[in-house]
């Protein structure tokens, strides 16, 4: 599965992978994080062309911050676009704990679980980890 990490999450997102490579995922489970510039997203990207790119691309966004402001926030985009077939968006609960170990394995282990229940996931909107 790819996931797509949000721009303000680029650091943390290096400390995540870590910690899922070090748990031994990655040889059970296929997971590739990519990055806006890796998928030539501008990091100034709406939400509608980020939702809409994510559901396109079937990969899952991670992030910290898309919040309901505006027409176009990823928020009203899940309520308007998310049909049975939607995969989840993904959102953080507090990315400054990602520095602390313990918050970033429970981040961790909650996206595996994700990742092999994701047809139980989707269409569910927005998931919150960990």
């Amino acid at each position: 599965m790819n996931f797509l990490i949000d721009h303000n999450l680029k650091g943390q997102a290096a400390l995540l992978w870590g910690t899922i490579a070090a748990e031994g995922w990655l040889e059970i489970v296929p997971i590739r994080f990519v990055t806006f510039d890796q998928v030539n997203l501008s990091d100034d990207s709406s939400d509608y062309i980020v939702w809409q790119f994510c559901q396109t691309k079937q990969m899952i966004l991670i992030t910290a911050n898309r919040n309901m402001k505006g027409t176009d926030s990823l928020e009203q985009m899940i309520r308007e676009e998310n049909t049975a077939t939607s995969l989840p968006i993904v959102t953080i609960g507090s990315k400054e704990r990602l520095d602390e170990r313990v918050y970033r394995e429970r981040c961790a282990t909650r996206l595996i679980e994700i990742l092999f229940d994701i047809n139980n996931c989707m269409g569910v909107g927005r998931l919150y980890i960990p």
